[in-house]
């Protein structure tokens, strides 16, 4: 981390634009362009605006296929900075732009949820064809199936459960399985195609970053080609953690690190993908004992990853 002396940090916040700015990506990685957008400003302005922000070590960038995205930099840096700005609003102090440029950030959210949503619609009737696209589906199964082990899966939760083929293959080893995604769409596809092969399972609409469920609810939580649409797959990964129960385990499948940039447009795509080492650190930040459990290579890598949560200690009685 470079060493910005505070009063070289102070001037750079001096301006309202940066301090706007740190405000937004503290709820969204955006672009320059995003932040233009909602700012106000010309992009060249705005990169001026970053480029200083950066400088002092406030903003980093994330180059991922052709787009650049920005986000914060070390929360050691940042923290300090943001519980002095909370401490303000608490009195009464925040500034009405910030709450104004919320309101703005809510239609960017709007607007990549809602060309997400379209797509689903458009493609839920041969959504599992799309996905074998990329690796065959029975090869998938084997490394989930090698991440899981053979012991029963108690409470399972299948998060974006799309067309229920997660809930096809596991839910005969749980004593109850609930599969939620956002899409109608999807839900309907999934609830036809269990009933068909006479699945007992449990299907809702929910959202991955706001589980309606209680913490520690499920033994076994699987992601499975979720992460890819989420523009804070950190946030969802949070999320699933903390309705994983003492003893349970996570299993996240989703492709490896990829520069098809085409794949935004034609599949709606938010993230290219993940390393190792990035969906390594999430997990282990929530605590959990994580692993890789295997790649599979084809169009596009797939990469299986696993994590438990240690089982509560039981203390000796003297």
């Amino acid at each position: 981390m470079n060493t910005v002396p505070p009063e070289d940090m102070f001037r750079v916040l001096g301006d309202a634009m940066r301090l706007r700015t740190l405000m937004l990506l503290r709820s969204l990685e955006l672009t320059v362009g995003e932040l233009a957008q909602v700012l106000g400003q010309s992009q060249p302005r705005m990169s001026q605006h970053v480029k200083a922000l950066q400088e002092a070590g406030l903003v980093r960038r994330r180059k991922e296929g052709t787009a650049v995205f920005l986000r914060l930099g070390p929360p050691a840096r940042v923290q300090p900075i943001f519980a002095l700005l909370d401490a303000w609003a608490e009195t009464g102090g925040e500034t009405p732009l910030f709450a104004a440029d919320r309101a703005r950030l809510k239609a960017i959210r709007a607007d990549r949820a809602a060309e997400a949503q379209r797509f689903f619609e458009r493609n839920a009737w041969r959504w599992d064809e799309l996905r074998r696209l990329h690796v065959p589906d029975s090869e998938v199964d084997r490394v989930i199936d090698a991440a899981l082990g053979r012991r029963p899966l108690g409470r399972l939760l299948d998060i974006g459960t799309g067309t229920g083929r997660m809930l096809e293959q596991l839910a005969a080893r749980a004593t109850a399985a609930l599969g939620v995604d956002r899409s109608p769409e999807m839900l309907r596809f999934a609830r036809a195609r269990l009933a068909e092969r006479g699945i007992t399972a449990e299907l809702a609409q929910a959202d991955m970053y706001a589980l309606p469920m209680e913490d520690g609810a499920f033994d076994t939580v699987i992601l499975h080609q979720v992460l890819h649409y989420a523009h804070h797959p950190e946030a969802v990964i949070a999320e699933a953690a903390r309705v994983l129960a003492r003893g349970g385990t996570m299993v996240v499948a989703d492709m490896a690190s990829h520069d098809r940039d085409d794949f935004r447009r034609r599949f709606a795509h938010a993230r290219l993908g993940f390393t190792d080492q990035a969906v390594l650190d999430w997990l282990t930040a929530l605590g959990l004992e994580a692993r890789v459990v295997g790649h599979l290579p084809g169009e596009l890598t797939i990469s299986v990853w696993a994590a438990e949560r240690r089982p509560a200690r039981i203390s000796a009685v003297a």
